[in-house]
């Protein structure tokens, strides 16, 4: 599994302001990747790219043994009135039962699954679609702020969880969170602020496993890196 990009450009239609800037970088094998930085520098723009949603940009992108990307993203919504346990129902490939309850055991979703979509919190919406996302088959799943407003404890047991089930698998992962991406992926991609005129560059987290022992230390220089590159 490869990612890279080599002098991506990009710049919205309406707009003479490039969204994305000459940027190049790469990262490879399966595990939990992240993008981070400050709202507006492109990471959502890149998400759609590397997804084949936008399809209007100029460099390079390579995406050698990803064959199937998914992107998922936090303000996505199913009809209001579709029941979720039916949904979710529908939604999962044949043979893939076992690995829905499982999920829907890890994203505490068994106490609203006769509910209606319309009729859950945010968090609960959130975690219901990146759900659905997990049953499909992927290479590479964006996952764009998706597990926005779930509680704090939950949100770290589910990617604890996510990243054990799916280790064959990449995910670039879309959040604000500093400490979150610090903690729990491998490669994450800085986007340094405009009026900085800092360049993206990659910065290595401490890509924490279930049973993980934190070490503060660590942690706090892979912050500190992250933020001075923004």
């Amino acid at each position: 599994m490869h990612l890279e990009c080599h002098n991506l450009n990009f710049t919205y239609p309406d707009s003479d302001v490039p969204v994305i800037d000459n940027l190049s970088f790469s990262m490879e094998n399966p595990g939990f990747n992240a993008v981070f930085g400050p709202s507006g520098v492109g990471k959502t723009s890149l998400a759609k790219i590397i997804a084949k949603m936008e399809p209007g940009f100029k460099g390079d992108l390579v995406t050698r043994g990803l064959d199937t990307i998914l992107y998922s993203y936090n303000l996505e919504r199913l009809p209001g009135w579709s029941g979720t346990g039916i949904h979710l129902d529908k939604v999962t490939p044949e043979g893939k039962q076992p690995l829905k309850d499982r999920l829907i055991d890890i994203f505490e979703l068994r106490p609203i699954l006769r509910s209606r979509f319309s009729k859950l919190s945010m968090g609960q919406q959130n975690r219901i679609n990146l759900v659905r996302y997990l049953l499909q088959d992927f290479d590479l799943l964006i996952m764009d702020e998706s597990l926005a407003n779930v509680d704090e404890k939950l949100r770290e047991s589910i990617i604890l969880s996510v990243k054990d089930l799916f280790a064959g698998k990449m995910f670039l992962y879309i959040s604000h969170n500093l400490m979150e991406v610090s903690s729990f992926c491998r490669e994450i991609l800085v986007f340094g602020k405009p009026s900085r005129k800092k360049a993206c560059s990659i910065i290595q987290g401490r890509d924490y496993t279930k049973g993980y022992a934190p070490d503060k230390q660590a942690l706090d220089r892979t912050m500190l890196e992250i933020m001075n590159a923004v």
